[in-house]
């Protein structure tokens, strides 16, 4: 079976380059932050210098272990569940569920560490450029030597293969057994973090105003509650769609291919919940950080200082990795639709009313992923702002929700408008065709 997964990869590497992608972004991320860990371990680096950046490791690399196995996850369901018929031809060729299982997980992994590996040079010049931004803001000495040792190749290359093992198993498992056995496991890890998350959330009101870990348990509290809304994406999808009435063609079209795909689309709205909730519960935190440090004329401490690094350089990673995350997922779940483009054509329906369709989707979606992810961020935020400043909610305004809206509704829209337009180029019998 690994010989045929490895000819499967040679044979049709057009369809890996998502999981392929997610892989190399996500070595790439653990290898940069975990080179701290080798940097800080080395002979004569000063205490200050190493505890900061021995925080950093620890802090970015437990989000980026978690990023790496959303984004291969997703990436692959798609690709297993495009792969039915191939796997259902396999079976009944003599393939066992064993056998299936074991081929794709081989291709996942030989994908991934392809990817890893490919990651390790630039994960070297990241981690060089990481420790000088930590030495531009003073929180790391100027003689410290940037290293990129055993820590950061073992976790990275090691991590991104057992998330990508891992996931393959899952997506193929779930491709071969009833809906009810798959989703006992996905309610119960959901449940729990909504659980961890609300008590999270709840104990901030047990910290004052001026303890240096007050951030920390709102903002691990918000992050729990969206992980465990992103867990329910297909419950949460299905039972806004079952009460979404539109009119129109486009948007009755819309309604009824989102109702059909909820267990396609809900790697999406995975990332989109997540991607919101990180990003707003992290930034009008931060703000309001600042803020009161500001009106308080503290001086920002050390600690300060690399609490805010470590809050702005996750956020910016979540913002490029997701991105890229929803990118490829949909732009492997458009590029499937060919054949279903080619019969709404034949029905009658134009290439507008069509790419109307894909339109009305992508900002129902985002508009879902949108509204739980937020929900996720004010029950972290509410509560800091409510210890920190005595306010409700933070001072900052809707400008930093408004800019997570845009590149949300730009990397769902804009990516799926795009690559409907390409698959529309090919004739409408043509698409629908055997060789489709």
């Amino acid at each position: 079976m690994f010989m045929l997964a490895m000819r499967s990869v040679r044979q049709r590497p057009g369809r890996f380059l998502a999981t392929l992608l997610a892989a190399f972004l996500g070595a790439g991320i653990i290898m940069t932050f975990n080179s701290l860990y080798d940097t800080a371990g080395q002979p004569g680096v000063d205490p200050v210098s190493s505890d900061t950046l021995t925080t950093s490791a620890s802090v970015v690399g437990g989000y980026g272990t978690l990023l790496v196995f959303f984004a291969v996850a997703s990436t692959l369901t798609v690709n297993v569940r495009q792969r039915a018929g191939e796997l259902e031809l396999l079976r009944c060729s003599g393939a066992t569920p064993g056998q299936i299982r074991r081929m794709v997980v081989g291709e996942s992994v030989a994908v991934a560490l392809i990817g890893a590996v490919s990651a390790i040079g630039p994960a070297m010049l990241g981690g060089q450029a990481l420790l000088d931004v930590f030495k531009d803001s003073g929180q790391v000495t100027r003689n410290v030597a940037p290293s990129f040792g055993p820590v950061a190749l073992v976790s990275g290359v090691g991590i991104t293969l057992v998330a990508a093992a891992g996931a393959a198993f899952l997506a193929v498992r779930r491709a071969t057994r009833g809906r009810r056995q798959r989703g006992r496991a996905r309610t119960f890890f959901a449940y729990a973090a909504l659980g961890t998350g609300a008590v999270s959330v709840t104990s901030t009101f047990a910290f004052s105003a001026t303890d240096e870990a007050l951030m920390a348990t709102p903002a691990y509290g918000a992050i729990l509650l969206s992980v465990g809304c992103a867990l329910l994406a297909p419950r949460l999808l299905r039972g806004v769609l079952e009460r979404l009435p539109l009119t129109g063609a486009s948007g009755w079209l819309a309604v009824r291919n989102l109702r059909r795909r909820v267990d396609d689309l809900s790697g999406i709205l995975m990332s989109l919940i997540l991607f919101t909730a990180v990003s707003v519960a992290t930034l009008y935190m931060q703000g309001g950080e600042s803020d009161a440090m500001k009106a308080s004329g503290a001086v920002r401490t050390v600690e300060a200082k690399n609490l805010q690094t470590l809050n702005l350089t996750v956020v910016g990673i979540i913002v490029v990795f997701v991105c890229l995350m929803l990118v490829n997922s949909l732009y492997a779940a458009t590029t499937y639709r060919g054949r279903e483009f080619g019969q709404q054509r034949l029905a009658g329906a134009g290439p507008g009313q069509v790419l109307g369709m894909v339109a009305t989707e992508g900002l129902i979606l985002t508009a879902i992923g949108l509204f739980f992810g937020t929900g996720a961020a004010l029950a972290g935020i509410i509560p800091f702002t409510v210890v920190r400043t005595d306010a409700v909610l933070p001072h900052q305004g809707l400008g930093i929700w408004l800019a997570v809206v845009a590149i949300a509704a730009a990397a769902t829209t804009g990516t799926s408008l795009a690559t409907a337009h390409r698959v529309l180029r090919t004739p409408a019998v043509e698409a629908v065709g055997p060789a489709a």
